[in-house]
Formats: C-alpha cells, sequence, structure tokens
C-alpha cells in the first residue's frame, strides 16, 4: 500500500487525469479513479500528458463513491475543496493518506462535503477567481504531504544544489 493516494473523483478531462498521473508516478504516490469518467482510459491525450510513465503508475479503478468506501474503509482521506474551511498547509498529513478531488466542473458533491466537513481543505487563492487548475492542485498537495515527510528517498534537481 502506498503511504499517499491521489484520489479523483469522476475526472472530466483526460489531460489533467494524464498530468495527475504524471505526478503520481514520479511521486510514488498511487492514483485511484472512481467513475464515471469523462473519457475513455485508452484515450491518446491521456496516455500523451502521462507520457512514458503511465506503465510505472499504480491506479485502482473503481465503479463508484461506494466501491472506494467498500475498498477503502480505514481511509484517512482529506477532500480538496473550494469550500474547505482549513488551509492545506495547516494540515499534518498521516503517513498514510488519501488526498481526493472532485470532478473538474463542479468538484466534490455536496454532501460528501458536509458529511466530513472537518477534513475538508483548501489551497488560498485570490477572492473572485473560481479555482485552480486541477492537475496543478493535486500537485501542490502532494507535494505538502512530501514535505512534511522531508521528501524521504527523492533526489534534487540541479538548480536545487544537487547534481
Amino acid at each position: 500500500m502506498k503511504n499517499i493516494n491521489i484520489v479523483l473523483y469522476s475526472p472530466e478531462i483526460p489531460q489533467n487525469t494524464g498530468n495527475i498521473s504524471r505526478t503520481a508516478a514520479v511521486t510514488g504516490a498511487a492514483l485511484h479513479i472512481i467513475r464515471p469518467i469523462g473519457f475513455e482510459i485508452s484515450d491518446r491525450t491521456l496516455k500523451r500528458a502521462g507520457l512514458d510513465y503511465w506503465d510505472k503508475l499504480d491506479v485502482t479503478y473503481y465503479d463508484d463513491a461506494e466501491d472506494f468506501a467498500e475498498k477503502n474503509p480505514d481511509a484517512e482521506i482529506y477532500y480538496f475543496s473550494a469550500k474547505g474551511t482549513h488551509c492545506y498547509t495547516d494540515i499534518v498529513y498521516p503517513e498514510r493518506v488519501f488526498l481526493m478531488f472532485g470532478r473538474e466542473s463542479v468538484g466534490l458533491p455536496e454532501e460528501l462535503l458536509e458529511a466530513h466537513r472537518e477534513r475538508c481543505v483548501r489551497i488560498p487563492m485570490l477572492p473572485d477567481v473560481r479555482c485552480l487548475n486541477l492537475s496543478n492542485s493535486v500537485a501542490i498537495a502532494v507535494y505538502e504531504a512530501l514535505r512534511q515527510r522531508g521528501f524521504p528517498g527523492f533526489s534534487f534537481c540541479g538548480a536545487l544544489g544537487g547534481e
């Protein structure tokens, strides 16, 4: 089992899911995709966005939210939403964490947010703008969880002084 788990609740845009799959592959995170999905997994734009990382992915598909809940009964989930009440950097993420993100057009279902209000988090943004791109939001969240762990086992690029 992976320690960082990215959960996409009914994603709609293949390029976002492809970019997220790439983030998952380079960070060692598992990717969980809850159906329905707004595109075909074989869609060339999805594979293109993930490039040669698709075979390095740990990806699991679920028929619906109930299927996900049944197969992950002890999951500690944080729900990312513009309606979240906690800043994503104020959370101390557990060792094994699930970071859930909603559809690009509407986010996570309101009933899900209401049922888990204490675990709803947001990424700060300026007022009067709708939201960040989904793949950007996922990357921000995953790297915050990794930062809290000290980036164990990661190498650093030359720009950071590594070789």
